[in-house]
């Protein structure tokens, strides 16, 4: 989607952005997972973004397995596409942090664990294992197994992994 502009990165955060990282791809995903989009009219209505643009990345979900085309031509996300709502959640709660000026325009709720009717307010948050929620500066990147044993020494700047 982005033209493989990421390809000498060895880094998950790269190859997610080759695949929703264009400009829309984020707000086409968040429509379709918290306001049920699944039309392409409905979809460029609310975004007000152009035909062609949004075809586009329409496209290229169903082709990397995003999002898929049902009986009735509508765009529905799959399991891999459903798996970006963590995400959305993280960036929804740093734009209301950091990027906003005003209060947050949504939040995220459920049911609740006893489905009495009430409520409970959902974030996204980094956890442990064993300790559950952390957080973010007690957080350390360690090399995985998938680094290629050549990648860091061809790198420079700080010792830390990523």
């Amino acid at each position: 989607m982005l033209g493989n502009t990421y390809d000498s990165q060895v880094c998950s955060i790269a190859r997610a952005l080759e695949l929703v990282g264009e400009r829309w791809s984020l707000l086409i995903i968040r429509d379709a997972l918290f306001a049920g989009v699944t039309r392409f009219g409905d979809f460029q209505h609310n975004l007000g973004i152009a035909s062609n643009v949004l075809a586009s990345r329409l496209d290229a979900f169903v082709e990397h397995g995003i999002m898929r085309r049902d009986d009735t031509a509508d765009y529905v996300l799959t399991d891999k596409g459903r798996a970006l709502e963590v995400a959305l959640i993280a960036l929804t709660e740093w734009g209301d942090q950091w990027a906003s000026p005003i209060e947050p325009p949504i939040v995220y709720r459920h049911a609740g664990h006893e489905h009495t009717g009430q409520e409970h307010s959902v974030h996204a948050a980094a956890m442990c294992e064993q300790c559950g929620p952390i957080a973010a500066d007690d957080i350390t990147a360690a090399l995985g197994p998938g680094m290629p044993a050549d990648y860091l020494a061809n790198r420079r700047g700080g010792t830390r992994a990523g």
